[in-house]
């Protein structure tokens, strides 16, 4: 293969110059200078660098004298460039990628060598907690958008020499960084492979919707099945104790949530809170999500097959029983299914300071003057907030969207078949999450499917860290 950059610092600043469009690259700086008697050039984007640095590493090559100067770039590299971080590259797409990354390129007159000097200070936000993923009891730090400081926040948790990070790149244009952390005595190393090879071979222009763009390309799945294959946490915590467990996670540079993989359904409900709390407590927090999720889904189902048929109800009940409404019970649900979709979507769109006025208007003024008017009844108000409420019990949101589409579909079930209806949604719910599979083609509901008593039990039943080893 043709080198990309020769001896001929000419040639090679020409080449640069056209590639990254000196003249018009607003950004894009190029600086002349002399080290050591020979002519070179430093290109850098502005705002990457660190400008202090910068200025130090250029003080310190305008001290080196001519006879100081080593004849091949590696004894330069090694004896006079006073940073750490430095790799030399004599390829187009390396010289070009690690400069459009932010790092400091160097070429030098007579070395046949670029010296990509890593001065890097990205411009970020602090290390934080994250708002969506609060923590009752832990550690409040948080993923932030940049990778470096991401990969450091796990390194701190796992200081073992067998935890291994390996960087790779993904998009022709973006040329994306993604991180792969593992632990290489604990891994799958099938799907270690497989994983690699996946992101090795992805032929896509950007990753512009960063992980979510990343798992489209690594799980081409059918685009009806909306249940989540990979879990995603801005919680350090979490991915470390995941990395231990043997998982793989992938962090993509300018996000600040990892992606965790593989993750059944059990893995997606549990939380990391779990375990900053006594086993009981622990416990508990868990039967409470799986109930609650279990509820979310079969509570408005219920209250329409007993609101076509009350004569189904049992007399303990008979106080649940509706009078007859203006506007049908399933046209009622329907609608407020998609009334507190727009809720949220108007919740977030809201500035932060309007929020509580927003959330009282909702509450108060619609939903009283809803059910005075005869639109809705008290019951089926009631009904949909508790599922509302209940859709945030977990911190996944594809989770708690797959659970309402199998609740729709239940409705409009009971609604045509009635009783049977309503078996057959729960036949079709149980065999949709049954029939999934994670990303290493393993079940989605391990350990139910195959049953495995003793790793089932973990799931519901914390015990301490003594018993689990």
């Amino acid at each position: 293969m043709e080198k990309f950059i020769i001896k001929d610092l000419k040639s090679n600043t020409e080449k640069l110059d056209e590639i990254l469009d000196i003249p018009n690259s607003f950004d894009m700086l190029k600086k002349n200078t002399t080290i050591g008697g020979r002519k070179a050039s430093m290109y850098f984007i502005n705002g990457f660098c660190n400008e202090d640095l910068l200025e130090k590493v250029q003080q310190f090559f305008a001290g080196i004298k001519e006879e100081e100067m080593p004849d091949n770039p590696v004894d330069f590299s090694n004896a006079l460039i006073p940073i750490l971080e430095v790799e030399m590259f004599d390829q187009e797409y390396d010289v070009i990628t690690m400069t459009l990354s932010g790092v400091l390129c160097l070429v030098i007159e007579g070395y046949d060598k670029a010296f990509l000097i890593d001065a890097r200070e990205y411009p970020a936000r602090n290390v934080q907690e994250p708002e969506k993923y609060k923590v009752l009891r832990g550690s409040r730090d948080g993923f932030v958008e940049t990778i470096v400081c991401n990969t450091a926040l796990i390194r701190r948790r796992i200081r073992s020499p067998k935890y291994k990070c390996e960087i790779l790149r993904a998009g022709t244009s973006s040329r994306t960084d993604i991180a792969i952390c593992y632990m290489d005595d604990r891994v799958d190393k099938k799907l270690l492979s497989r994983i690699k090879k996946q992101l090795n071979n992805i032929k896509t222009d950007a990753l512009p919707m960063n992980q979510e763009s990343l798992s489209e390309c690594l799980h081409k799945g059918h685009w009806f099945n909306p249940f989540p294959k990979f879990r995603y946490t801005e919680r350090p915590d979490t991915v470390a104790a995941e990395i231990l467990e043997g998982n793989i996670v992938i962090l993509v540079d300018n996000s600040p949530s990892a992606m965790i993989l593989p993750s059944s359904v059990f893995d997606i409900i549990e939380e990391a809170d779990d375990y900053y709390f006594p086993p009981i407590t622990g416990t508990y927090l868990r039967l409470a999500r799986a109930a609650i999720t279990v509820l979310s889904l079969l509570l408005t189902p219920l209250f329409l097959l007993y609101a076509n048929n009350p004569t189904m109800l049992p007399d303990w009940l008979m106080f649940t029983k509706l009078d007859p409404q203006y506007v049908p019970i399933f046209w009622q649900l329907l609608i407020l299914e998609l009334a507190i979709d727009g809720l949220k979507i108007a919740a977030i769109n809201t500035p932060s300071t309007l929020n509580t006025p927003l959330s009282l208007i909702a509450a108060i003024i619609i939903g009283e003057f809803a059910v005075n008017t005869g639109w809705f009844a008290e019951q089926t108000m009631l009904y949909m907030a508790v599922v509302a409420i209940a859709n945030f019990t977990h911190e996944n949101y594809e989770l708690a969207y797959s659970i309402k589409f199998l609740r729709l579909i239940s409705l409009v079930l009971v609604q045509l078949f009635n009783i049977w209806g309503f078996i057959i949604g729960i036949l079709i719910t149980i065999l949709t999450i049954a029939l999934n599979k994670t990303i290493a083609q393993t079940s989605y509901i391990y350990p139910l499917i195959p049953f495995d008593f003793k790793k089932f039990m973990l799931r519901f039943f914390r015990v301490s860290i003594n018993k689990r080893k």
